[in-house]
């Protein structure tokens, strides 16, 4: 099974990936990053993405409750936000502990394809170890 790492080596891969983080959205820590960030800063923008990550996870108004979900997995599966240049993908990683993590996929809008970004940072949080 593959580690963060190797999980952020994998996003990278993907068209038009310009930079990519795991991120703890309680913290605000990153706890890997690679690739560029957009504001220059990994440790800002993992700060910064955290936010909009706690904002959604923890609003009711997007806390469906489902029949077979998880208690473990968080009530959003990811955030897209759109900017003039690109996508900001914020995948989140159910874990066995608090799945409180989320990977964070800056994607170049010209060059990237974001129904694929969505689907293949779904499978890679699926594989998504946190050692």
């Amino acid at each position: 099974m593959p580690g963060i790492d190797e999980c952020l080596l994998d996003v990278m891969r993907l068209p038009g990936a310009r930079g990519a983080a795991v991120v703890d959205w309680t913290s605000g820590l990153a706890l890997g990053t690679i690739g560029e960030s957009p504001n220059g800063d990994h440790e800002a923008t993992a700060a910064e993405t955290a936010e909009v990550a706690r904002m959604a996870a923890e609003q009711p108004a997007f806390a469906e409750e489902l029949p077979e979900a998880s208690g473990s997995a968080p009530p959003v599966e990811d955030v897209i936000v759109t900017t003039r240049s690109g996508y900001h993908v914020l995948r989140f990683v159910a874990t066995e502990f608090d799945s409180s993590v989320f990977l964070h996929l800056w994607l170049d809008r010209a060059e990237g394809n974001l129904a694929l970004a969505r689907i293949r940072l779904g499978e890679i949080a699926e594989r998504l170890v946190l050692a």
